[in-house]
């Protein structure tokens, strides 16, 4: 964040990866909530550069023709395709922000920012996302992005941005999950990766983790911040794709947010799964909104 005074926000409408419809209007909904505004009353020069192009569900064959049974994989692959594409033509100076649309797009957007530099991941999730295609459930790719991300699964996914594994083990941090399929368990747990469960955030509270957080990722070059609106609590932000109940609170987000932003770490950032269709008058795009704006700066004082 040292240095970026530019926001580029892109949008990449799609549900495709999820099992349940409506995520796909997640960057519009943020974009009404007043995002460009938000961040641009923080000082920053906003630039909008649109949406990717994302098909529509039912212009579609029911797993996208892919013989695997990875649902959609193939209109999947080719919008994160050009989200990375589009990243990897930013200037430096310009801090990414891209609205999703369900987690899959995550493959994209870190692709396009590591641009083959050493980069962290802060996952804010109440799932880990690192199923594959052996391990999951339902084949639903928005389970699987951050195993891809660091090598495991179809090598068409692994290999979406460039050939081979995006992340190290030792750069990737997991904060607020509390929905983790057994295969993930095994999975997470051989690849060493830190995973701060809420349990974690009631036991130790968010201001150590955010300090063992930035401690952790300050020899990268990169950090990149991937919030998904279903780690808060659905008391809190009932507009996700995947609500899952005992989640942060108003004010943790807001904390850990905040830590983050003095630490001047974050240099880009996903903010996904808002699901307008479940929400209350758009009441979670605005508090995730307000959540990026802490990020990126906004102080209380």
């Amino acid at each position: 964040m040292q240095g970026m005074d530019k926001v580029a926000i892109l949008g990449v409408p799609m549900d495709l990866g999820a099992g349940r419809r409506g995520v796909d209007m997640g960057p519009s909904a943020l974009r009404y909530a007043r995002l460009n505004e938000t961040l641009g009353n923080l000082g920053y020069a906003v630039h909008d550069l649109g949406d990717v192009e994302v098909p529509v569900v039912e212009t579609l064959k029911i797993n996208g023709g892919d013989p695997g049974g990875l649902h959609h994989l193939e209109p999947i692959r080719a919008a994160c395709e050009e989200l990375a594409r589009r990243l990897g033509e930013l200037p430096e100076d310009a801090l990414p922000v891209v609205l999703g649309g369900d987690h899959s797009i995550s493959m994209g957007s870190v692709s396009g920012v590591a641009r083959e530099r050493r980069t962290g991941l802060i996952w804010i999730d109440a799932h880990a996302d690192f199923n594959t295609p052996e391990t999951s459930p339902t084949g639903n790719i928005h389970g699987m992005p951050l195993a891809a991300l660091m090598g495991l699964g179809d090598e068409r996914l692994v290999n979406l941005g460039g050939a081979g594994p995006k992340l190290r083990p030792e750069d990737v941090v997991l904060v607020g999950v509390r929905s983790v399929d057994p295969g993930e368990r095994r999975l997470l747990k051989e690849a060493g990766v830190t995973v701060y469960t809420m349990k974690e955030v009631d036991r130790m509270g968010i201001p150590t983790i955010a300090a063992n957080v930035v401690a952790q990722l300050e020899r990268v070059e990169r950090v990149h911040v991937s919030f998904d609106a279903d780690v808060l609590d659905p008391a809190v932000a009932p507009g996700v794709g995947t609500p899952v109940p005992g989640g942060l609170t108003y004010r943790e987000a807001h904390l850990l947010m905040e830590l983050l932003a003095d630490a001047g770490v974050v240099t880009s950032l996903d903010l996904v799964e808002v699901n307008p269709i479940l929400d209350e008058k758009n009441r979670t795009a605005e508090i995730v909104v307000e959540l990026a704006a802490s990020l990126l700066g906004k102080k209380i004082l």
